[in-house]
């Protein structure tokens, strides 16, 4: 009777996880077909549905006893929580996704369909935690904007409401959401401020910046298929950041011309163990065709420090000066290896894949790497594949890496400068650490110098090196890096636009004259001044409001 009692159980969850999923191509249908990116970020959700490591899970648990309801919580906290921990603020983000999944199933598990609400005109959606199928479940006609009291710029709903031209308004301290209902509320999402029942003179105030805005959006627009070139004619390849497949397709839309960086890490997380070969293939190969023959840079897997995955447990004091990165893949070869030979096998026919180590932090890192990419090449070429050596690279993102930099540039094909941890090594300053995190600035003398001595260290050897940090999504930033004659940027797809326009609108003599300047300022309040003064001079100072 027991075991009958589980099976019905299982059954039970079974079909409220079909009934989900029915839902979630329900809400990706309600978009145009032509909104390509909006409709995409829905099959994140799918594919952690249809992945074996939340619906499984929870099955395993169901079989040892639990209720659907206890056994699904269980199973979301456990992956949540994995996801929370990460400092990488696009991957921590993906814990709000699992947790509104993890809601979606439970109110079918408890009260079957959910039943439709509606929406006035003008509505401000308003919420603790907000996702994309919130907004899938608001009229396109009728959602105006977007304010969660939790939450990032890297979050789904951040890309979606930015993809939608909505404002929005993420992580908002102290939000009174339940007494928001009704009122009158502007949105300014540049500063990420709310202003509750305002005046005349500031309800006027944001009507002009809104016809502002509609007129700056417009002009960015014209520009999606055009290359970002100086004034004087100097090139700036620009590619995006990506880490699922949901970002492939909004990238390919917003003119992207590559991908300079892929995180390998996210299809590991999902899972109860380590993907096979032929599930790495799959994924890698999607992408890499969907580019083709654009370059795509897949970074080898880096977890450790703040990815974990459940299955390969670390644990450590200090994990991020710990075992992380190269160290563990090379700790682990047979890791390695199996994920250099789907990526090989995946660029069988193309020829634009780059393979990118992360947390290097010696020659030796490298060359062991080397060998076994070797290995595995030589194993498939003697299986009969027909697979070609790739350009391989390195990631600097730690200071040993910032002085060896000439070194690195000897034994590999191209550099990839990683501002966002550099910066976290560099200044000691953890971001995520509130008491400290006004310290953390990618545009502090110290990473300024460091950015230029690593592009002039690559320079004088001939080899290409790019920055796929947020400095690079940031128009201050790159003025500086087009100045140090970098070689592409790497951002995400929503900071393309802006940065081009930015790039588009100085000549490189300009930005060599605001570089030179740069590096006379003693801090990163003077440097970022010195920019946006020369923004406002050139009429785009827009691009670069406070909060963007």
């Amino acid at each position: 009777a027991a075991v009958a009692g589980i099976d019905v159980e299982v059954a039970h969850f079974e079909k409220v996880v079909a009934g989900v999923r029915v839902e979630l191509q329900e809400m990706k249908d309600r978009f145009d077909p032509s909104l390509k990116e909006e409709r995409v970020l829905f099959d994140a959700y799918l594919m952690m549905l249809d992945g074996d490591s939340l619906v499984e899970g929870t099955i395993t648990r169901i079989q040892t006893g639990n209720w659907a309801s206890g056994a699904l919580r269980d199973t979301i906290q456990e992956h949540a929580t994995m996801f929370e921990s990460m400092e990488d603020s696009y991957l921590r983000e993906r814990s709000s996704d699992i947790r509104d999944l993890g809601r979606r199933i439970l109110l079918r598990l408890q009260s079957g369909s959910p039943r439709a609400r509606v929406f006035p005109e003008n509505t401000i959606l308003v919420g603790e935690d907000l996702t994309a199928t919130h907004l899938a479940e608001v009229p396109g006609d009728r959602l105006v904007g977007v304010i969660s009291a939790k939450g990032s710029t890297a979050s789904h709903v951040a890309i979606l409401s930015k993809a939608l031209g909505l404002p929005a308004v993420m992580g908002v301290a102290d939000l009174p959401v339940r007494h928001l209902e009704g009122k009158e509320v502007i949105i300014d999402g540049y500063r990420g401020q709310v202003y509750l029942s305002p005046s005349k003179v500031v309800r006027n105030q944001f009507e002009r910046l809104a016809t502002e805005e509609a007129e700056l959006s417009k002009s960015l627009g014209e520009l999606r298929d055009a290359p970002a070139v100086t004034t004087d004619g100097q090139k700036m390849p620009m590619y995006i950041n990506a880490g699922l497949l949901a970002d492939i397709s909004p990238s390919l839309e917003s003119g992207a011309e590559g991908v300079g960086l892929y995180r390998t890490e996210i299809p590991f997380m999902i899972r109860e163990s380590f993907p096979g070969e032929d599930s790495q293939v799959k994924i890698y190969r999607q992408v890499l065709e969907a580019f083709s023959p654009r370059p795509v840079v897949i970074r080898s897997l880096d977890i450790g420090g703040d990815k974990m995955l459940p299955y390969f447990p670390i644990h450590e004091e200090n994990p991020f000066l710990g075992w992380r990165g190269i160290r563990v893949t090379l700790d682990h070869p047979e890791i390695f290896i199996t994920q250099l030979r789907a990526m090989l096998k995946a660029s069988v026919g193309l020829s634009n894949l780059h393979v990118m180590l992360p947390m290097v932090t010696s020659v030796d890192e490298v060359d062991e790497a080397m060998i076994l990419l070797h290995r595995a090449y030589e194993e498939l070429l003697d299986e009969g594949e027909k697979v070609t050596f790739p350009k391989l690279g390195v990631m600097i993102e730690v200071p040993s890496a910032v002085y060896q930099a000439d070194l690195l540039a000897r034994r590999v094909d191209f550099l990839s400068i990683g501002t966002n941890d550099l910066t976290q090594y560099l200044l000691a300053v953890d971001r995520n650490n509130a008491a400290v995190a006004d310290l953390y600035d990618s545009l502090h003398p110290a990473m300024v110098r460091a950015v230029l001595q690593v592009t002039a260290a690559a320079q004088e050897v001939g080899t290409p090196v790019g920055v796929c940090g947020e400095l690079a999504g940031d128009p201050l930033g790159a003025i500086l890096l087009v100045a140090m004659g970098v070689d592409s940027l790497s951002m995400s797809s929503g900071s393309l636009s802006r940065v081009k326009k930015t790039i588009c609108g100085f000549s490189r003599v300009e930005a060599n004259g605001l570089l030179e300047e740069a590096l006379k300022q003693e801090d990163p309040e003077s440097i970022r001044e010195l920019l946006r003064t020369a923004m406002e001079e050139k009429g785009l100072g827009g691009l670069v409001r406070a909060g963007i």
